[in-house]
Formats: C-alpha cells, structure tokens, sequence
C-alpha cells in the first residue's frame, strides 16, 4: 500500500501543478501540512494564485469544498451556522454554515473583525462547532486553507496569536519567475467562457483514502536522536535575542508531525535531520513574537527562524531497524 498511497500523492501535486505554476515548494508545503492533519495559512499579495492553490488541491483530494469570502461585515454565524426557528415543527433546526464540510477556504480572513475570525478557533482546533450550547462534529477529514494578504493593506485585521497558532504551516507564494510569468500569460488564453484551468484538476484521491494515508505517515519512524533535534530547535527560539516570545508545544507536535510528512513525500518511512529542518522552517515564523532588537536591525521571523535551523548542530542520520 505505501508504494500507491505515494504514487497518489505525487500524481495530487502534478495536477494541482496544472493550474499553480512554478510553485512546486509551496504546493509540497501544502500537500505535507494537509498529511500531517494540520491547517495552512497563505499570506501574500493579492492576485498570485493563493485561492488558485486551494481550490485545486481541494478537486484534487476529492474532497467536499466550501468557501467563504471574509468581510467585515461577516458574522460567527455566517461561518458555523446557527439555529432557525421551524413553525411547522414548532422547534428550533441547525441550519449548517460552510465549516460542515471535508476542506473550507476561508479567503481574505484577516479582512473580517476578530469575534468572526475567532469563530474559526474552536473547529480547527477541537473539529467541532457549538451553537446554542450544542456542539456538533464536523467531517472527516476536515482541512481549513486559508488566505490572507499582507499585514498593513487596506480594511486588513490582524489575526490573534491563538488563532495563528493552530495553523501549521504558513506559506508566501511570492511573484513568479520570468519563465513561469510567460507560462502563465499563455495559459491565460485556455481560461475563457468561464472555463477556468481549475476545471482541468482531476480527483485522484478521496476522502477514504486521505485518511488512510495519515494513519500510515503517522508511524513513520524518528530516532530518539532526531526527537532531541526537534525539541532543541523549538527550544532555541525561546532563548533569542531576536524572538520575544517563542514556539509553544503546540509548534513542537506541528513540527512532528510535518517532519514525517516531509519524510513520507521523499518516499522515505524514516524521518531525517533534513526533513525536520525544512519543517522548523515551514512551522516557526508565524508562531513567534519578534522583539525590539529584531525590529531594530530589520531581522525578520524567517530569518531568525533560518539563522536558528543553520546554528542548532544536527544529528547523524539514523534509519529504522
């Protein structure tokens, strides 16, 4: 089984690499972040494929899709549903929002007020929505991509700490390549008559078989010694200059886990020391606070998280008996 579930995986990112072009790191960041049941968050600049992307791996994945278009004038409700009263019953019906699905694509969600961007904490950390004091589960799996453009644009909100914390990985897809910008211009003439490229994105997977390959990527093997390289990774950057407050444990589990995934996409059932450097990598920035000294010499959070990666002194590679 593990040579189809891989060959699968691999033929999910050829077809969402149909309609994203040249942007192979992002797609296996995402496709790694979606195997280790973790949420991703897309932030960039508007019109560079960030709902492109989504989209695409959610036809991909086959996987029930819902969207919603983050406003300021989007309510809680609007998000996990909420009650209706039924005349002909005489009794109050669930009226289910667009979380009660397998993958939602929350776009532009720094574009709402923080009480509706909260409405997202308890389903993507407990997979579940309460209304009126009743909690309800949603699907499985249940996959929450979701966009953002860049802090300081306009109508723009930041997130709350606690609410980037539960997304695993966060990701800039940046402007493409000369190369892939000319690709892109030529593609342009296929997506006409509202026969968009998305629509060429076969399913390969589906629900079932997703599932089945987490439960598989959960057992990828990590040596006790790569377990202290993941631990003294995210324990560095509670101790620098740079950072004021550092990854929590959460941040530990997300690093484990997306390190066996990582690990898995090289077609390997152990985990390495690179595999947990291109994770730390892909976890870390968006879950510290910089402090003033960062500020002051223009340090970035990737570039302290990169000069952490490059400074803790990696293990030798062990492989699983």
């Amino acid at each position: 089984m593990k040579e189809k579930y891989y060959s699968d995986c691999i033929k999910v990112l050829d077809e969402v690499g149909k309609v994203v072009i040249g942007k192979d790191d992002c797609i296996r960041s995402v496709m790694a972040a979606v195997l280790a049941e973790g949420h991703i968050l897309i932030d960039d600049v508007p019109g560079v494929g960030k709902t492109s992307l989504a989209t695409a791996f959610a036809k991909a994945m086959g996987l029930e899709n819902k969207r919603t278009q983050f406003t300021s004038d989007v309510m809680p409700a609007d998000i996990i549903g909420f009650n209706m009263y039924d005349n002909k019953s005489q009794e109050f019906i669930y009226q289910p929002g667009p979380v009660m699905c397998n993958f939602f694509l929350a776009d532009e969600i720094n574009r709402t007020s923080p009480k509706t961007q909260s409405a997202l904490l308890e389903v993507m950390e407990e997979k579940s929505v309460t209304v009126d004091g009743v909690t309800r589960k949603v699907p499985e799996p249940f996959i929450v991509i979701a966009t953002q453009n860049p802090e300081g644009s306009i109508g723009t909100q930041l997130l709350p700490e606690s609410q980037l914390d539960r997304f695993m990985i966060c990701i800039s897809m940046g402007y493409p390549s000369l190369e892939d910008e000319i690709k892109i211009a030529k593609n342009c003439e296929k997506d006409y008559e509202n026969v968009r490229m998305s629509e060429s994105v076969a399913s390969v997977i589906d629900g079932e078989e997703l599932l089945n390959i987490r439960k598989y990527v959960k057992d990828i093997f990590i040596a006790d010694e790569v377990y202290d390289y993941i631990c003294r990774l995210i324990r560095a950057t509670r101790g620098s200059d740079y950072i004021r407050l550092g990854v929590s444990p959460r941040g530990t589990i997300a690093l484990t886990k997306l390190s066996k995934a990582f690990a898995f996409l090289d077609d390997r059932d152990y985990v390495t020391p690179k595999d947990v450097k291109e994770a730390f990598e892909k976890i870390a920035p968006h879950r510290i606070v910089m402090s003033g000294r960062a500020s002051g010499e223009r340090i970035s959070s990737q570039m302290a998280i990169k000069k952490i990666s490059n400074g803790i002194k990696a293990p030798g590679i062990k492989k699983k008996k």
